[in-house]
């Protein structure tokens, strides 16, 4: 056998169909299975979208109702907004690719900070993640939210003028962020450290907004005292 021969056997390829033949379960046969597939993930898609943007009302909803006090609606709304929650693991549980996508871990996002703002307005212990039906990732994500969420409720409680809670407030806010801090884990795994920073810078507003109010309610009372004594 001539050395060019040997070659020509080595790489000869007998498996490719000659030009022009047909091969057994074509590719149509492959693109269309693709599009049925793909037509179902398309649809569970839609749908999850529409539930998720429904989540994220609900959850502002109830937010929105415990700053204004209405721990009634917070309640209900927090109840729809679980439901939904729900009903989204349940529907994307063989889809894990569209259950772990942006726009479902936003939407837990908002609906662990409702939850979290929930517990602590109405003194209940916070919530485990499998409490809520969210993956732990997206809880702590909602962590970082919730100190955001405590400075509104502080700011509220200081124009009201009872500086004795918005300062409990704040020790809260410092506790929560306290906890966050621990999270170091790459990005690719759960996006915390931005969610720290934003924290922290939250936290430093804050103090200095309560020691302002501090010092201006100390110069009042001084101012006070010295009329009386007038």
């Amino acid at each position: 056998m001539k050395v060019g021969d040997s070659q020509a056997h080595i790489f000869k390829l007998p498996f490719l169909t000659p030009p022009g033949d047909t091969v057994s379960g074509g590719i149509e046969a492959i693109i269309d299975s693709i599009r049925k597939t793909l037509d179902e993930k398309d649809s569970l898609r839609e749908e999850a979208l529409k539930v998720t943007r429904e989540i994220v009302r609900l959850s502002g909803d109830t937010v929105k109702a415990l700053h204004r006090g209405d721990l009634s609606l917070a309640e209900q709304r927090w109840k729809e907004a679980r439901e939904r929650v729900l009903k989204v693991r349940e529907m994307l549980a063989n889809h894990p690719d569209l259950y772990y996508a942006g726009y479902v871990q936003t939407a837990h996002q908002e609906f662990v900070e409702a939850s979290l703002l929930m517990s602590y307005v109405t003194g209940r212990p916070y919530p485990e993640p499998s409490e809520l039906g969210v993956p732990e990732a997206d809880y702590a994500l909602g962590v970082g939210d919730f100190v955001g969420e405590l400075r509104r409720y502080f700011l509220h409680r200081l124009l009201e003028g009872d500086i004795a809670t918005a300062e409990k407030v704040y020790g809260e806010m410092e506790r929560v962020y306290n906890a966050l801090i621990t999270l170091e884990y790459p990005k690719g795994l759960v996006n915390v450290r931005q969610k720290q920073d934003q924290a922290r810078y939250v936290l430093e507003r804050t103090l200095e907004d309560l020691t302002r109010a501090k010092l201006n309610k100390s110069l009042e009372e001084k101012l006070e005292k010295a009329l009386k004594n007038d």
